[in-house]
């Protein structure tokens, strides 16, 4: 059994092209896509056509959520460039995407952690704003219940793998589209990953357990770092040129 695993595009279409021409070129047919599909500065339809398009099993994200659940004067910064970009096709599907999923009865998904859809869950933020691995205690209660041996999330844009002390693993394959950010909880910090690459994960099922292959794929990120810039969101344009918030 071997798939890719992708999440938070963020409206990043050259990004996601770029993943899935890599996903492609290595023989990989089966695709999970982990949420927060549509929502910032760049091209949101342009990004749901291309995603409605694949043959992929997609969970919801919590900016999926927030395009679907309240009025446009209620949506936060990222939702209100990208909900005019999207018509009742678009927004009647994210609105049928389940909250987590089981693929293939052996993995498990989620986009932030099995019960919340907008909490961090393998990376925790001190008080001082540093980004640093969750405690393995804090990791392993939010997967109580959860039988499966793989189990995948996204949301914080951080690519990274933990095992547990019972070796199930969880994975979050990092973000395609969106390679920094900030945010004021629970802390103000920075997610910042340090290349504009788009990013996603391969998961394997090998005869001694499941492998997991990062990948960082390059693209044209200027281009969209200029269509940020034209919507005039500068932390966005500068995540993208250079992976860097600042």
């Amino acid at each position: 059994m071997r798939f890719a695993a992708i999440a938070d595009v963020h409206g990043n279409h050259l990004a996601l092209e770029a993943v899935l021409a890599d996903i492609n070129a290595l023989g990989i047919s089966d695709i999970v896509n982990l949420g927060d599909m549509a929502s910032g500065p760049l091209d949101a339809g342009r990004t749901m056509d291309r995603l409605m398009a694949i043959d992929a099993v997609h969970v919801r994200g919590n900016h999926d959520r927030w395009l679907i659940d309240r009025p446009l004067e209620k949506m936060g910064a990222w939702e209100r460039p990208a909900y005019p970009q999207l018509n009742s096709t678009h927004l009647d599907w994210l609105g049928r995407i389940p909250a987590t999923l089981v693929y293939r009865d052996q993995v498990f998904l989620c986009h932030a952690t099995p019960n919340d859809d907008n909490v961090y869950w393998l990376d925790a933020v001190t008080p001082e704003g540093a980004v640093t691995i969750a405690p393995l205690a804090a990791i392993e209660k939010e997967a109580e219940g959860i039988a499966q041996k793989l189990i995948l999330c996204g949301h914080t844009h951080v690519a990274r793998a933990v095992r547990l002390r019972d070796g199930r693993l969880v994975v979050n394959p990092g973000s395609v589209g969106s390679p920094g950010f900030s945010y004021n909880v629970p802390h103000s910090h920075r997610i910042e990953a340090g290349t504009p690459d788009a990013r996603y994960a391969i998961l394997e099922l090998t005869p001694a357990g499941w492998s997991v292959t990062f990948r960082h794929v390059p693209y044209d990120n200027e281009a969209m770092a200029a269509l940020a810039r034209r919507n005039g969101d500068a932390e966005f344009a500068a995540a993208l040129a250079m992976g860097w918030v600042s």
